[in-house]
């Protein structure tokens, strides 16, 4: 591993207004886009072509510096209806190339403006491709991200030290950083050209949505299969989310390690379980439900991040194309009895399903609601509402 030499050499003073330094030693040089400062956290990339916007706003990005492969970000601009929380979530973000005008008629702002907004700085005339390689062969990478103000010097030393004393996302619970503090009702739909976001106005069932950092097209696709959703903390317990008197349970997307979120959420998700409601979870959540259901989860050496993610549903061998966005995984040896498997990645076989025998409860590590796409895999909303429907003829 480098130690204080730096694997690229230093720029020299004034060529350059924005640095990313890995914990290994390696800098990049570029230029400073969005907010000046300094950001650190896991540096990730994304494989995404389009929704740069809906990623930098997911919650599940909470402690990450996103690097995105695809060199034409910031083309489309920005606007306030393309958004996954009010407040991004992620770090910092790492560009191949400036941001240009915007060229779209939804566009507001632009990028490196909407940016600086949201105090979120980033670095462009970096190569992605070397620095996903990088991140590809070496596994997630602790890394600082900094932009300097007008006329700042750069000390790599002290950078290099802030990126090596950053602990890393395992053992950190995130949840709570982005979670809701309050209950609320939610009631949007997707949107839609020509009419914007709609409203849920006849719901068949009532869900109560667990937040861990849920992203709002997972409630507007909620709400789009008839539910009349309310939205409770990450903390709340069986008792509270019971109390609601719900047809059926959710559990969000959400940053962090599901082990350490799940000390408060597991007795939660197993108290939901043995009242025999019916329960839906998806990334985080999908995890949580896997913990509470006795299997294991483990930090993976890449993670998955991405538009363009194939998944096999084995039940029928149909393939749909995921986005997704996890750095963990549910070890699929550890699976208990009566838990099975339902689908899993075509990139490296690991494990994107459950569904558990006799009981109205399954999961997906997946993004089904994925926003701007792809949404071959959106059918689990309409699953669950069917799950919930067949439940309450049950009862």
């Amino acid at each position: 591993m480098p130690d204080a030499k730096y694997v690229a050499a230093a720029a020299p003073q004034g060529q350059a207004t924005a640095v990313l330094v890995l914990a290994d030693g390696t800098a990049f040089w570029g230029s400073g886009v969005g907010a000046t400062g300094t950001a650190v956290g896991e540096v990730c990339f994304n494989t995404s072509m389009t929704g740069y916007q809906e990623i930098l706003t997911d919650p599940s990005y909470a402690g990450q510096i996103i690097a995105f492969t695809f060199p034409h970000i910031g083309n489309v601009g920005t606007n306030g209806e393309d958004i996954e929380t009010a407040t991004p979530a992620a770090r910092g973000l790492v560009l191949r190339a400036r941001p240009t005008d915007p060229s779209n008629f939804r566009a507001l702002d632009p990028l490196d403006r909407w940016l600086a907004r949201n105090g979120l700085p980033g670095i462009a005339g970096v190569d992605c491709r070397r620095l996903t390689r990088l991140i590809r062969d070496r596994g997630p990478q602790t890394g600082v991200v900094h932009h300097a103000a007008a006329r700042q010097a750069i000390s790599l030393d002290d950078l290099l030290a802030q990126a090596r004393a950053w602990p890393g996302l395992e053992g950190m619970d995130l949840a709570l950083d982005v979670a809701c503090t309050q209950t609320y009702a939610w009631d949007e739909t997707p949107w839609q050209r020509g009419h914007g976001y709609g409203r849920q106005t006849g719901p068949t069932h009532r869900v109560v949505a667990v937040d861990f950092g849920a992203k709002r097209n997972i409630l507007r696709s909620l709400a789009a299969a008839g539910a009349a959703v309310t939205v409770v903390p990450a903390q709340a317990s069986a008792a509270d989310i019971l109390r609601h008197k719900p047809d059926g349970v959710f559990l969000s997307n959400g940053p962090g390690d599901p082990a350490a979120t799940g000390r408060y959420a597991v007795p939660m998700i197993q108290g939901v379980i043995a009242a025999g409601v019916p329960l839906f979870g998806i990334c985080l959540g999908f995890q949580m439900l896997a913990l509470a259901l006795g299997a294991k989860t483990a930090k993976m050496f890449r993670g998955h991040r991405g538009a363009n993610h194939p998944v096999k549903d084995l039940a029928t061998g149909k393939v749909a194309i995921t986005s997704q966005n996890h750095g963990f995984m549910v070890d699929p040896a550890t699976l208990p009895a009566g838990v099975r498997a339902t689908h899993l990645s075509l990139f490296d076989g690991s494990l994107e399903g459950v569904a558990v025998e006799g009981r109205p409860v399954f999961g997906v590590q997946y993004h089904p609601e994925a926003s701007p796409g792809p949404h071959d895999a959106e059918g689990h909303f309409a699953a669950f509402a069917a799950m919930i429907a067949t439940h309450k003829k049950k009862a």
